[in-house]
C-alpha cells in the first residue's frame, strides 16, 4: 500500500493544480455579463453562418494518418535507448517494422490519400 500512496499523492496534486485556478477565477473574478460579452464571435468578426457545417472526410483522413505515423515513430525512441541490450534480433525486428511502415506510406501516397485538392 505504501507504493500506491505516492501515486495517490501525485494524482491529488494534479487535481489541485487544475482545480484551484478554476475555483479562484470563479470566486474572485467579476461577474458582469452583458449581451456583447456573451455573443459568439470569431477573431473579432461576427458570425455570418452556422458553425456546425460538416467537414470534408479528407480532413479527418489526413488527421488520422498523421496520428498513426506520429505514434509509430514514437515507438522508435525506446528501441534506440535499448539498442545495445536487445542485440541483432531487436535490430532486425525494427528494420522489419520500418519496412512495413514505409510500405504503408508508399501505399497511401500511391492511392492519393495524402493529396488535398
Amino acid at each position: 500500500m505504501n507504493a500506491y500512496f505516492c501515486i495517490l499523492v501525485f494524482i491529488g496534486v494534479g487535481i489541485l493544480v487544475g482545480a484551484v485556478p478554476i475555483l479562484a477565477g470563479h470566486l474572485i473574478g467579476k461577474k458582469t455579463p452583458d449581451p456583447i460579452k456573451n455573443s459568439a464571435y470569431e477573431c473579432g468578426i461576427p458570425a455570418f453562418q452556422d458553425a456546425r457545417l460538416p467537414f470534408d472526410v479528407r480532413y479527418y483522413l489526413v488527421a488520422i494518418l498523421f496520428i498513426l505515423f506520429d505514434l509509430e515513430t514514437a515507438f522508435l525512441f525506446p528501441w534506440a535507448v535499448s539498442l545495445r541490450s536487445i542485440g541483432f534480433a531487436g535490430f532486425y525486428a525494427v528494420l522489419f517494422f520500418l519496412g512495413l511502415l514505409t510500405l504503408g506510406f508508399i501505399y497511401e501516397w500511391r492511392t492519393g490519400a495524402l493529396e488535398w485538392e
